[in-house]
Order: C-alpha cells, then sequence, then structure tokens
C-alpha cells in the first residue's frame, strides 16, 4: 500500500522542504526501522530494478564487511550507510570506501570493529568516528568509518559545532550538508529511508539542503564550499534559494579554518570540471573571501577589447591544462591545476594602458609569483607545493621570451636548469595557456613548443641536462686554483656553470684550461 506516513515527531526534525515539485512516493513501514526512527525517516522511495540492484551490491560489499555489519545487529545496534556511499552506490560510481552511521557509542564501535579486523585507527573518537580496514580474502580492501548518531549544536561565532551525541537517525540525517547526501540504507532490511528527497534531486542533479539552507549555511559555513565542490564533481546545479543564501552568508565563511577551505578547494580543482564549482564561488561572492585573486581576474574590458577577458581566459587554461594531463598519461595534479588557476593574478596589477592603444602587462608572471606565495601560505598549502607553483607562475612565459623556433642549445639548457622538477607541468601549462581563436596562430605556437620539446629530448640523449653540473667539483677547483674554501670557489663554480650551459660538457681537462685562464684574468684585473 502506497501512502504518505503522518508526521509524529517534534517539528526540528521535520524536513524543511517537502519535494511539492519533485514528489517522493512512499509507503508506509511496519516492523523495522520505522518502530524506533522518527516517522519522517521512515520515507521510503521506490526504486527502479538498476537502482534496486546498486543499493544489494553496497550492501553486499565482502563477506568480512557483511559479518562487521551484521555484527551490529547481533549487539542490538541500529547500522546505516549513508552519505556519499549510497549517494555514489546510486549514481553506479560506488568505491571502496563505506560511511556508516550506528546507535552505538564509540568504544562499541571499535570493540566490535576489533572482533573482524586488527587495522583499526582513531579518526576522531570525540567526534564519534572509528575507522578501519577490511581486507577480503581476494585481496580487496574496503576503507570503513563508523560513525555514531550525531545531534551537533553551532556557536555561531565558533569555527567548530559542540559535538553531541543522537540518539535516533533523523537528528543524524537532518544535520547532513545536502539531500542527496542525507539517505540511509538500513544494512539489515535494505530498506532506503530517504525523509527529504534525495532521491528526487539525485535523480534531478540538484543540490538542495536537508533544513533550510540558511540555518544549514549557518550551522557549518563549510557546506558553501561544498556546494561549489560538489556542483564541479557530480554536475549538480544548486537550487536558486541555495544560491541565495550562499550569496547572503558568505561572509561567514570567515569562521571557517583555512585549513578546512583549502581541502575544499583542493578536491574542487581535482574534479573533472572545476569550472561551475569556481563560477559559483565567484558569483556568491565567496571567492571575494577565500580566493579575491580569482574574482580579481574580471578586469573591465576596455572599449576596443584591446586584451582578453583574463577570468574566462584562466577557466579555460584550467581545462585545457586538464585536458593535456589527462592526453599525457598524469593523474590529476594539484599542483599543476593551482598553478593554472593563478598564472594571470599578477594581470590587474600590471595592467597598463599604452600609447597608441596597446595594453600591457608586463612582468605579471613575476608579480602574480609573489601573490601565489601569499594565498598559498595565507590558506596553509604546504611550503613545497607553494613553491612549485610559484616557479610555474614565474616561468609560464619563459617560452615566448624566446620566440617562436629560435631555441639555441644554451637556450633549451636554461629553460630545462630554470624549470627543474617542474619542467613537465611547464610542458602542460605553457601549452593550455594558448586560448586564442586564430586557429593559425594557435597552430604555429604548438609547433614551436613540440620543436621545443623536441629539442629537450634530442639534447638530454646527447647529455645530462636533469642536474646539469660544471665539469670539476668544488674539491677539483680548489686542487686547480690552489685556494681554500671561501668566496672565490663559488665564483669559479658559477664561472664553470655558465660555460657548461652555454658549451655544453668541456671534459675535466678543457674545464680545468679555462678555469686557469678565467682564474688569471681575474686576477690580473684586480
Amino acid at each position: 500500500m502506497l501512502a504518505v506516513v503522518r508526521p509524529r515527531v517534534a517539528r526540528r526534525f521535520r524536513p524543511q522542504h517537502r519535494t511539492a515539485l519533485l514528489p517522493v512516493r512512499t509507503q508506509l513501514c511496519s516492523g523495522s526501522a520505522c518502530d524506533r526512527l522518527p516517522v519522517d525517516c521512515c520515507v521510503v522511495p521506490s526504486l527502479t530494478s538498476d537502482q534496486r540492484a546498486a543499493l544489494d551490491a553496497a550492501l553486499a560489499a565482502g563477506p568480512k564487511v557483511q559479518r562487521l555489519t551484521a555484527s551490529f545487529a547481533d549487539a542490538g545496534h541500529e547500522l546505516y550507510l549513508v552519505g556519499g556511499s549510497v549517494r555514489d552506490a546510486l549514481l553506479g560510481r560506488m568505491g571502496s570506501d563505506l560511511d556508516y552511521t550506528t546507535s552505538a557509542r564509540p568504544e562499541q564501535i571499535e570493540t566490535l570493529v576489533r572482533a573482524v579486523t586488527g587495522a583499526v585507527w582513531d579518526v576522531g573518537r570525540e567526534f564519534g568516528t572509528i575507522a578501519c580496514r577490511v581486507t577480503e580474502a581476494d585481496g580487496s580492501d574496503w576503507q570503513v568509518e563508523i560513525t555514531t548518531f550525531r545531534a551537533d549544536a553551532y556557536d555561531p561565532s565558533s569555527r567548530k559545532p559542540i559535538v553531541q551525541f543522537g540518539d535516533h537517525l533523523g537528528g543524524d540525517l537532518v544535520r547532513r550538508d545536502f539531500t542527496v547526501n542525507a539517505m540511509a540504507l538500513d544494512v539489515t532490511s535494505g530498506e532506503l529511508l530517504d525523509p527529504f528527497g534525495g532521491l528526487s534531486d539525485l535523480d534531478a542533479m540538484l543540490l538542495r539542503t536537508p533544513s533550510a539552507p540558511e540555518i544549514s549555511f549557518s550551522d557549518d559555513p563549510l557546506r558553501m564550499m561544498r556546494a561549489a565542490r560538489f556542483s564541479s564533481q557530480l554536475g549538480f546545479r544548486p537550487t536558486p534559494d541555495v544560491v541565495a543564501a550562499m550569496t547572503t552568508d558568505a561572509e561567514r565563511i570567515r569562521i571557517i579554518s583555512a585549513e578546512r577551505v583549502r581541502d575544499e578547494l583542493s578536491k574542487l580543482l581535482l574534479t573533472d570540471n572545476p569550472r561551475p564549482g569556481l563560477d559559483l564561488l565567484v558569483s556568491t561572492g565567496l571567492a571575494d573571501i577565500v580566493l579575491p585573486e580569482l574574482p580579481a581576474l574580471r578586469m573591465e574590458r576596455d572599449e576596443h577589447n584591446r586584451h582578453k577577458d583574463v577570468y574566462e581566459h584562466t577557466l579555460t587554461v584550467i581545462e585545457q591544462a586538464i585536458e593535456l594531463e589527462r592526453a599525457r598519461g598524469h593523474a590529476p595534479d594539484l599542483v599543476l591545476r593551482l598553478a593554472a588557476l593563478f598564472h594571470d593574478v599578477g594581470k590587474p596589477a600590471t595592467r597598463r594602458f599604452e600609447p597608441g592603444g596597446k595594453v600591457s602587462f608586463h612582468h605579471h608572471d613575476v608579480v602574480g609569483a609573489k601573490l601565489v606565495r601569499q594565498r598559498m601560505h595565507a590558506l596553509h598549502y604546504s611550503t613545497e607545493e607553494t613553491k612549485a607553483v610559484a616557479k610555474l607562475v614565474e616561468l609560464h612565459l619563459r617560452f615566448h621570451g624566446y620566440g617562436e623556433g629560435n631555441w639555441t642549445d644554451s637556450a633549451v639548457r636554461r629553460y630545462v636548469r630554470d624549470a627543474g622538477g617542474q619542467l613537465e607541468r611547464l610542458h602542460i601549462l605553457t601549452r593550455a595557456d594558448c586560448t586564442t581563436r586564430n586557429v593559425r596562430k594557435a597552430q604555429r605556437l604548438a609547433r614551436s613548443y613540440e620543436e621545443l620539446e623536441f629539442r629537450i629530448d634530442e639534447l638530454r640523449s646527447q647529455e645530462e641536462l636533469d642536474a646539469i653540473r660544471p665539469d670539476l667539483d668544488g674539491t677539483q677547483i680548489m686542487a686547480t686554483l690552489g685556494i681554500a674554501p671561501g668566496r672565490e670557489v663559488g665564483a669559479a663554480y658559477n664561472f664553470l656553470l655558465e660555460r657548461r650551459m652555454e658549451s655544453g660538457p668541456l671534459g675535466e681537462e678543457r674545464a680545468r684550461q679555462e678555469l686557469l685562464a678565467w682564474w688569471a684574468e681575474r686576477s690580473r684585473s684586480e
């Protein structure tokens, strides 16, 4: 029998958005989870055969996982697969990560988990989460996180929730970020509990909050960053009220720690299509707070359009970098994508209208590298990541400085030396930075860069390029010149390094002769 169950619970646990435009078919539950849950959690949508099969596969997981989940029911605890695990299963993209919520407390969770696997760690006991790795007989691994029902409270001035464990699933689901993440799969009955219409929103590819968005985002402002990330990761569209609340509450993101903002930004950039999420951050004003260099690229163009729309150009460069990254056989690369995002951030500060109507951005590479260091430091990226991205931004114009096709051996060596370990990323970034609509110009630039890469490979086959050093080391320099350690050794080393860059490997004998000649000339001039 199909019916909408009448609510019997306090109003605060009821969904704020009944799916009037996207009705959820429900059936009256009896004798299962509904007997012990708030009635609103007993919304059980009708499923297609594919959806049912996908959820059954998620429940099946592996024999050890099944033994683990069954142990909770045997001990009298409720256990539900929740959040992204349910969402991804319904989308046909389930991985090896399984997230559960339970009535059991952390110490009870740990006891039950340790009976199945010894690979257990404390993700955050104070938050009610115990994690483990379950390895099946066939070698497959499952990463499992089990969290006690939560019913957190929030201090408006605090960065962190006041953690409170809940007594039922309804209180746990209503505190989740979006309806598509607020579905629960009962591991005992196999019922999909969907009190907020998440399945309908999943079908419609919508991002909607379980409670009113202004309440949800006020409780945890990081959910606004997640909305941007899911726009890119899932290709979902936030509803108008979600966008409005993000715009109104954007300033509240300031109470969130830099590390949490950084992590969401990184996840967004590592999706297959970062553009929608970045656009959402900019249009709602969130980027003005967490990434002000990006909206600053929307510079007002002069009436004659003498320079590109730098913001749109940047998004296109990111897209092209991702395409090249994939075509060249690389996994998603955060450093490369950050470099694509930041490569032109020095342009607003360096834009000049020159005589004759030209627009220039002189030294925007150097200025941009400085801005990169400041922003990535503010977002608490690692020193290694910051140095790599700043170097790429500083070097992204180097190719154009040599003209087209005028690469001497010396120029090739310097290009490789200056890029260092970032050479492959620099190849991709430089190629991606060509967004001209002039087909002939684009083809010419592509051929020129292909020639450069060919020259690098050719020269690398003849000599050591990846770690260019002088033909004599410091000890040999001191022995040749008869000097002690000091500044003179450094000057001699730099002289030989410059000769190595200009002429390639000299050999030890020739290097000694040229070093002695240089030393004699230096002594005469002093």
